[in-house]
């Protein structure tokens, strides 16, 4: 293949060519550029403005597809998706019929909107509800956690969560089963100080359930813990011929963790161990297992012992 040599003149215009062509391409895109096109977006509904006295159920799913018209720009560099990424939907119209048209809340939908762009449509243009009359129920809060606690530290009393209970509505069907409602889980570590925290409502999982509130006030009291061992007696049940019985020992070795606040008093006449004389009469066994009837709530039991008895019945 020939080599085709240029002059230092030739090549000078040939590089000049190439500049002018270079500069009048990249006028033409960036002019195409700036020119308005209409392109598909996807986006999530948040409903607002709720109808008084209802329940509803959309039928069709919450994401749409919106034309929006923009720049070149936003195109070349992939900017196919709506700021913010959601838009609010008003359902004022659910009021007095059953179906809410996007045409005629474009206005309003496009404040939400970054100034460069502008939704010109929205497929599909209406959506449909079903309704179903709303009922209001109050249930208690459930506290999701997962708390981690310095070596000897616990928790040393009732959690408190406020609000004990929520308000939930939404159609009878719905909430008729709901018997409480979930928090956020609780995520603590290295605690060894009573502790409060703010924690979210789980979230809804159906859009035509309400809840309030939607947050609650935790408080975890904590404490340091240390191990105590009191003796306590050990008491017969289902005993109901009045059998002359004897067991040994007639007392059982309580081991437990409490809390140092809690220490001096908590005392044997807090709890209660028990043997079961079915055991025997029912089952034939020849010692009677321990077990703990009443035992305080937030002390940790650790052990009893013996974990049987011997008995003797005297005919």
């Amino acid at each position: 293949m020939p080599i085709i040599k240029l002059t230092k003149v030739e090549r000078r215009r040939f590089l000049t060519f190439l500049l002018c062509l270079l500069l009048a391409l990249s006028g033409w895109i960036f002019l195409a550029l700036k020119n308005k096109y209409v392109y598909t977006a996807k986006t999530v509904l948040v409903y607002k403005n709720f109808p008084q006295n209802k329940a509803f159920h959309p039928l069709q799913s919450d994401t749409v597809d919106l034309q929006v018209e923009g720049t070149g720009w936003q195109l070349v560099f992939a900017r196919l998706r709506i700021n913010p990424q959601s838009i609010a939907v008003s359902l004022n119209s659910l009021n007095i019929r059953n179906f809410v048209v996007f045409s005629d809340q474009l206005y309003n939908i496009n404040k939400q909107l970054e100034t460069s762009q502008k939704i010109v449509s929205i497929k599909p243009d209406t959506l449909y509800f079903d309704f179903s009359k709303r009922t209001v129920k109050r249930v208690p809060v459930k506290l999701v956690s997962d708390l981690k606690f310095v070596k000897q530290y616990d928790v040393s009393g009732p959690i408190e969560v406020i609000p004990k209970y929520v308000t939930i509505s939404g159609p009878q069907e719905e909430i008729a089963g709901i018997r409480e409602w979930r928090t956020d889980t609780l995520f603590l570590e290295k605690i060894q100080h009573t502790s409060m925290a703010r924690i979210p409502m789980e979230e809804k999982k159906k859009k035509n359930i309400n809840i309030f509130p939607t947050t609650a006030e935790v408080k975890i009291p904590v404490d340091e813990f240390t191990e105590k061992e009191v003796s306590v007696p050990l008491k017969i049940v289902n005993n109901p011929r009045f059998l002359d019985l004897s067991v040994f020992p007639r007392k059982v070795r309580v081991k437990f963790m409490v809390s140092l606040s809690d220490y001096d008093d908590i005392n044997e006449d807090m709890m209660e161990a028990q043997a079961d004389l079915n055991e025997w009469s029912l089952q034939h066994h020849k010692q009677l297992r321990v077990r703990m009837s009443r035992f305080p709530d937030y002390c940790k039991l650790i052990s009893v012992s013996p974990e049987k008895v011997d008995f003797i019945i005297e005919r």
